[in-house]
């Protein structure tokens, strides 16, 4: 049997369609993928700025030992640093939560917005 000028046709119709269908989804593959990164990128800065935060407060209650004159006065020194520490974990954990809520806000904005050749 040969191929009708029709066949041939629906042949090169539904190729176009799949080629089409490709080209969409890489598209939007490559959208998700850059969405991410700058998430990402985003929380990396943050963090590097709450690591020299961090580092910033250690110096400083090393400062502060230093021109202690007494015990008393050296554990209120370190019961401040401490105290500041542990709300930046606080915080931390709020920075983390809201990372990750976002992330995965932009993977399903991505996808609820419809996948290209698929059945949404």
């Amino acid at each position: 049997m040969r191929d009708t000028p029709a066949d041939k046709a629906a042949s090169a119709a539904g190729a176009e369609q799949l080629l089409r269908v490709g080209r969409e989804q890489t598209a939007a593959t490559l959208k998700i993928q850059k969405d991410v990164l700058e998430a990402y990128e985003e929380a990396s800065r943050a963090w590097l700025a709450r690591v020299q935060a961090e580092v910033a407060l250690w110096s400083e209650l090393a400062g502060k030992l230093a021109a202690t004159r007494s015990i008393p006065e050296a554990l209120g020194a370190y019961q401040e640093s401490v105290a500041q520490r542990m709300q930046m974990a606080a915080d931390d954990g709020k920075r983390v939560s809201a990372e990750c809520q976002e992330i995965i806000g932009k993977i399903t904005r991505s996808f609820s917005q419809g996948w290209p050749g698929g059945s949404t």
